[in-house]
Formats: C-alpha cells, structure tokens, sequence
C-alpha cells in the first residue's frame, strides 16, 4: 500500500513538472519588438509589441469563437502542456501571411512610412517564424493544410531557455542602444517591463499550468498590458542622437 501511495505521488509530482512547463516563445517574441526599434525607430515601441504578438491577441478572439482548439495536455512536449490542436485562422503559414499584411498595410495607410511599415509586416510575420521553431509539428500551411510545421525545440527545456534567454538579452541591448530616457520613468518604465517579462517567463515555465482552457482563453487577452505599457515606454524615451561624421 505505501509503494503504491509513494509511486501516486512522484507520478503526480513528475505530471506537475511537465505541466509547469507552460510557457509559450514569450520573451523571444517580444526581443524581435525591441530589436525591430533598432532599424526602424519611427514606429512606438507599443506598436511593435502589438505587431509581434498580433497572431496571440487574435488567437483568444477565435478560440472564444469556438472555430480554433487548444487543450492542456501534459507531456505534450517537454515546454508545455498545451497542445494546439487547430488554430489555422490565426497561426497557419497562410494567415500569418494575411494578418502581416493587413497589420503593415493598415499601419501604411495611417503613417505613410514604408520602412516602418515594412519591419512591422516582418515583426508580425516573425511570430509564425519562432512558433515554427519551437512547436511540435502543428502549424499548418494553410486552413485545410495537412503538413503540419514544428521543429520541436520545446522537446528540450534547456534549449529552449537558452535560445529565448539569449535573444531576448540581444532585443533589450539594440533598444536600449537606440533610445535613451527623457527622465527616470523612462529608466524604470523599459527596465521594469523587461524585469516583469523575464519574471513572468520564468513563473510560466516553472509555475502551476492554467486550470483549464477557458480560464486559458479569457487570460490570453492581458498581452494587450504589454502593448499598452511599450505606448507609455515610448512617451518616456527618446531616439538617440547620433553624430554626423
């Protein structure tokens, strides 16, 4: 009787493991918003969070709609629980595709500015690019696709921390490399929104999974926070001034 209880409970310990390992490619995202700054400053800093995580804010919006799936599935990969079990209307190759189009378009009509507008169709269009390289293969080509896209770096926990860790360091020194504080809340505003992003990575790898996946839908709407906080990032920093030779 003790050796059963004793192997119930490392079998739910090792379940809550791998469940815990429920972060999605969160920094990595947002390091391509701070380094897109980078080569094209014009477009706030707001903008390029709102661009990076365009397919993630839409995604809820369909789940709620109930035409695309997700489940909490432990084991799933060795990252994370959920398991993308249908999401070709915001996550396949070909609307990646439309939504970066739409994105940098809409922002063309409003600012008439190709660059920006141009890194900001690749900041969108960058989500479907680091998803294929951490997924399991369930990206697919198109609505209807049965290639299914993943590399699978989510099959190794230390990979993928290093990987995501790595760029997100690179995204944070090109942004700070181009812009500099007005004042000291445009010190803390950047620095506490990098530390809240890092600590919130490391609470959604380590930390309990979601309880379920309507509290997964209703939660996945606070990434607006981080596009609404990069708005008042900007309005505290500005481009630095670089000397003519």
């Amino acid at each position: 009787m003790m050796n059963s209880t004793s192997l119930s409970k490392t079998e739910k310990r090792e379940q809550r493991g791998k469940r815990n390992k429920e972060a999605i490619m969160f920094i990595g995202h947002f390091a391509v918003g701070f380094a897109a700054k980078k080569y094209a400053p014009r477009p706030s800093l707001g903008t390029y969070i709102m661009a990076i995580n365009f397919l993630d804010l839409l995604w809820p919006i369909f789940l709620l709609l109930g035409i695309e799936r997700v489940e909490i599935n432990p084991g799933n990969t060795a990252f994370t629980p959920l398991a993308f079990v249908y999401y070709p209307y915001s996550h396949s190759l070909l609307a990646a595709i439309f939504w970066a189009t739409l994105f940098s378009a809409t922002y063309y009509f409003l600012r008439k500015e190709v660059s920006g507008s141009g890194m900001l169709w690749l900041a969108v269009f960058s989500h479907w690019i680091l998803d294929a390289v951490s997924h399991k293969p369930d990206l697919p080509l198109f609505p209807g696709s049965t290639i299914l896209v993943g590399f699978g770096l989510w099959n190794s926990v230390s990979l993928t921390m290093i990987v995501e860790i790595t760029i997100f360091i690179i995204g944070i020194i090109l942004y700070a490399s181009e812009t500099s504080p007005k004042n000291k809340l445009g010190t803390i505003s950047f620095w506490s929104l990098v530390g809240f992003l890092f600590v919130s990575y490391l609470s959604n790898a380590f930390g309990p999974p979601p309880p379920s996946e309507k509290f997964l839908m209703m939660f996945s709407p606070s990434l607006w926070l981080f596009v609404f906080w990069g708005y008042w990032i900007e309005r505290k920093r500005e481009l630095v001034k670089k000397m003519k030779i």
